[in-house]
């Protein structure tokens, strides 16, 4: 569901307000500091920073903020980010527009509301080895970023970088770094 289908949909409700829209991940947290929005409806997949990391980002700075991912990306590892990111719901971008509403409103009055088959589907996944950060700097590796630009992205020495690489590598039994980040991709930790 594009941004504005879903800004019209929310708008019909009698009782939801949409304060703002953001086409970026970069623009979520300064919004949300103007409006200060009882919901922040987020899509994972946004230019600049992604919407988890955002997410992240409203529950440390605006913790009254409930934050509800709305996406096309369903896979466990995926709700399992979004747990981790301490997201208040998940639901996919195909549900039906009053289940959408209503999971709204439950999150806005503090209830989870995740989608209870990609629930299902994260409790049975096998669990990630890897630490968060490990997983971050196998993420930058797998989109072909270089030893070099991610530890300068990440103000970590190249020496680190390649020490959290080769764990990764140890940790998932795999045979190099290729490998690691097909293993970790195919069971949707990155």
């Amino acid at each position: 569901m594009v941004r504005g289908a879903l800004v019209a949909l929310l708008s019909l409700e009698s009782d939801i307000e949409v304060v703002a829209e953001v086409d970026s991940g970069d623009k979520i947290l300064p919004a949300g500091k103007s409006t200060r929005p009882d919901v922040a409806v987020i899509d994972i997949d946004l230019p600049g920073k992604d919407g988890l990391t955002a997410a992240t980002e409203i529950h440390e700075h605006l913790p009254e903020c409930h934050t509800l991912i709305l996406t096309s990306l369903g896979r466990p590892g995926t709700v399992r980010r979004a747990l981790d990111a301490k997201v208040n719901g998940f639901l996919l971008k195909d549900a039906p527009s009053e289940k959408l509403a209503n999971a709204v409103r439950s999150v806005a009055i503090g209830q989870r509301v995740i989608d209870s088959e990609l629930a299902l589907s994260a409790w049975e996944a096998d669990d990630c080895p890897l630490t968060p950060r490990e997983v971050e700097i196998l993420a930058l590796a797998a989109r072909g970023r270089n030893v070099a630009d991610i530890a300068a992205d990440l103000f970590l020495s190249p020496g680190t970088v390649r020490n959290y690489l080769a764990a990764s590598v140890t940790k998932l039994n795999a045979r190099n770094r290729v490998h690691a980040i097909r293993i970790a991709t195919d069971a949707e930790w990155l």
